[in-house]
């Protein structure tokens, strides 16, 4: 009897060591498609490098970081010639090439327009170094009020403020210093993915036209918004735009899974968005946009959601740098940087008293041939 309990334990003892040594056929963490390295890409060929230039009001006291040239006000949007000035300069040594200048509607929104227009001219009149600089149209739903159930074609009198709002920026166009994009003029358009229509390619039809017989050939660029799937609006895309760029995914994160591991979060968006604008939606061309840091809790205190800070001597922003240079077109090598001074949640790429010149340099380093 005994023995046969002995050589029933030893079979047990067997048994369990067999089904803990088995190979275990589950994934593991190395089959995680986001389980690797970020290589730094060397840059062969420059890239073209823009900059969001916002109508930023004033340095509120939830904003601790301290601009290199100190705070400045941007009074109906004017900005004083010496601190333009320096904004240029800073720009120039950091291998910036544009500003990007947002601005709204003359028609609906007066007032800013206005504002956008005065900080536009304030980089004009100062511009002796002749940085290029280029235009992003606003097209806030708020203010032109259309949807699926009233696109804006219904609307005779809006679908012509939405011509003349940006027939109205053809002197600033035709300005010596405005970029182009394989000869042609280069627009953003903000929140592209808002502009309802049941045929959208017949309003960028006939926006196209009316520019072309000012002498204008557009290169449009129009925004999706961050964290989408390609697929979710190419009636609004295809046959209209010549390229696409999301929301910045480094600003206003609010999901720690993507936190953990944000340049390859965004790696892989990008790149199947970038292959899905491509191979269906007409070819269309994908523009990077990244952002140097966010802090929620400049406009929001009580916010929880995850930060993007400045603690990592920028190493987080070389990895988005390398994640924008692998996902760039090689057609035209557009790159966006979200932002040149949004210091009310710490996005700026401005020179600071705290961290100099660093993301600057590193700016430069990282898309341009050294």
């Amino acid at each position: 009897m005994k023995k046969l309990q002995f050589s029933i334990f030893i079979i047990t003892c067997f048994v369990i060591f067999s089904a803990c040594t088995k190979k275990v056929d589950a994934p593991s963490v190395a089959d995680n498609i986001l389980n690797y390295t970020i290589k730094e890409i060397p840059v062969t060929t420059d890239y073209t490098v823009g900059a969001f230039y916002y109508n930023f009001t004033t340095f509120n006291t939830s904003i601790s970081q301290v601009p290199s040239v100190g705070k400045y006000s941007m009074i109906n949007g004017v900005v004083l010639p010496s601190i333009m000035t320096s904004h240029i300069q800073q720009a120039k040594k950091g291998g910036i090439d544009y500003f990007l200048f947002p601005f709204r509607s003359v028609s609906r929104d007066l007032i800013n327009f206005r504002a956008d227009s005065s900080t536009v001219k304030s980089f004009l009149d100062v511009n002796t170094d002749n940085l290029k600089f280029a235009l992003a149209y606003n097209f806030s739903n708020t203010t032109f009020a259309i949807s699926t159930t009233a696109p804006l074609e219904n609307d005779a009198v809006k679908l012509q403020q939405f011509f003349q709002d940006i027939i109205k920026m053809v002197p600033q166009m035709n300005n010596t210093n405005y970029i182009k994009v394989n000869g042609k003029t280069l627009l953003y358009l903000m929140n592209a993915h808002l502009l309802f229509s049941n045929n959208n390619i017949n309003i960028y039809t006939a926006l196209r036209s009316r520019l072309s017989a000012l002498g204008i050939e557009l290169y449009i660029v129009g925004m999706q918004e961050r964290w989408s799937p390609p697929a979710r609006y190419p009636f609004r895309f295809q046959g209209c735009v010549d390229a696409i760029y999301h929301q910045s995914y480094s600003s206003q994160l609010t999901d720690w899974d993507r936190w953990w591991l944000l340049p390859q979060t965004m790696d892989q968006n990008w790149k199947y968005s970038k292959e899905y604008f491509s191979a269906n939606m007409g070819g269309i061309d994908y523009v990077p946009n990244i952002t140097p840091a966010y802090d929620w809790k400049i406009l929001q205190p009580s916010a929880i959601t995850p930060n993007f800070p400045r603690t990592d001597t920028a190493a987080m922003y070389k990895k988005l740098c390398n994640v924008a240079k692998m996902n760039a077109s090689q057609k035209t090598r557009l790159i966006l940087i979200d932002s040149w001074n949004k210091w009310d949640e710490d996005m700026q790429l401005e020179s600071s008293v705290s961290y100099g010149d660093l993301y600057l340099n590193i700016t430069k380093q990282q898309f341009k041939k050294q």
